[in-house]
């Protein structure tokens, strides 16, 4: 008898929890909302590194990205905050780094070519992580 009571507790409890949730789907994370790459000419310097690393690289390094989680779980088991798993947090990032790694590719993230980010969109975005000089 108090099993089926804790089971009827169970699914009351769910039913309030389904009456009280929000209608429609959830929201999509930060990384599907990927932002519209700037307009303009993208073989010129000088352009705006924060956006074009949003539009290039934000579908796979924003909040909840596959290249996130991969160098979250690697920052973690380095000793360091998980913080750091975000490329926008890193200090520790030169921009010499950045752009070998984008061009070379690094683990389980591929070459990009001149195609996917041009060598000026490319000297942005290092600006832009590379923050250690």
């Amino acid at each position: 008898m108090k099993r089926i009571i804790a089971v009827a507790a169970v699914f009351a409890l769910g039913a309030v929890a389904y009456a009280q949730a929000p209608s429609g789907p959830p929201p999509m994370p930060p990384y599907m909302l990927r932002t519209i790459a700037p307009e303009g000419d993208r073989l010129l310097p000088g352009r705006d590194g924060k956006s074009l690393f949003e539009a290039q690289c934000g579908y796979c390094h924003l909040m909840g990205g596959m290249g996130t989680n991969l160098l979250t779980k690697q920052q973690m088991i380095a000793g360091n905050p998980p913080q750091k798993g975000l490329l926008t947090n890193r200090d520790d990032l030169a921009a010499d780094y950045v752009k070998t790694v984008v061009r070379m590719g690094k683990g389980a993230m591929p070459q990009q070519t001149k195609v996917d980010i041009t060598d000026a969109e490319l000297d942005a975005v290092a600006r832009y992580l590379g923050k250690a000089g």
